[in-house]
């Protein structure tokens, strides 16, 4: 097959003790998944889960025991930070039931959903969709995949995020509001899953602004933990 131009490459993410990569088909997120983060948002509750999508190419492969850089983006001066355990789908499917979903779960990983909090603000006030404030380029940097039989007790597991070495995020997964398996279960039945796509699953407590100069290191216990520097634009 030919194409009128070369067709962008695919993102790959590395796999611990793995050769072959993890290629990034879309990016699924789940809004105010925990508790105490739907709180300081404004929200109380146990609110029916809702997502937004994110381009696949919008990955930043942070390699592991390495240091990856993104730039601050355009348009904004609210850049927050929103610390995530990732869910790696390595078997696709459609209205997947939560029992189930661990069969189509391939690995997890750490991952950070960027966000222009000021241009998502002002389109929720506008009734207008938010892609503008979630969707923009280099706004999910993700680490390397941990395979699910390697990586323990994921949802008994830490969560946390730092900047320049002092803690901005810090909880556990078991206080998700929607728990993994219900989330592939929610998401599934909205759209057909396939091998590739990742599933953020959540921020707890805590998001704030970053500027350019900050260093994001975060992690999930039992994963490999990440390291983002926010450069100028």
């Amino acid at each position: 097959m030919s194409y009128v131009f070369q067709p962008a490459p695919t993102v790959g993410v590395p796999v611990v003790g793995r050769a072959e990569r993890f290629p990034v088909r879309r990016i699924y997120c789940v809004g105010r998944n925990y508790v105490e983060h739907a709180k300081e948002m404004g929200f109380t509750g146990r609110e029916a889960p809702f997502f937004f999508l994110k381009p696949g190419d919008a990955a930043v492969v942070v390699e592991a025991g390495k240091e990856a850089t993104i730039a601050y983006p355009s348009l904004t001066r609210d850049l927050h930070h929103e610390i995530e355990l990732v869910a790696c789908i390595g078997k696709g499917g459609k209205n997947i039931q939560a029992a189930d979903a661990k069969k189509h779960i391939f690995g997890y990983a750490v991952g950070l959903d960027m966000t222009r909090r000021d241009l998502q603000g002002e389109m929720k006030k506008q009734g207008r969709p938010w892609c503008i404030g979630k969707g923009f380029d280099q706004s999910a940097p993700i680490g390397p995949i941990t395979p699910a039989e390697q990586a323990g007790d994921i949802e008994q597991a830490e969560i946390w995020l730092q900047v320049n070495g002092k803690d901005r995020q810090r909880s556990n997964v078991s206080k998700l509001i929607w728990n993994i398996g219900e989330i592939i279960e929610h998401v599934s039945a909205a759209w057909e899953l396939q091998p590739g796509d990742l599933v953020y699953t959540g921020t707890p407590e805590g998001v704030a602004a970053v500027v350019a100069g900050d260093t994001l290191h975060g992690g999930v216990a039992g994963l490999t933990d990440i390291t983002v520097e926010v450069r100028a634009g």
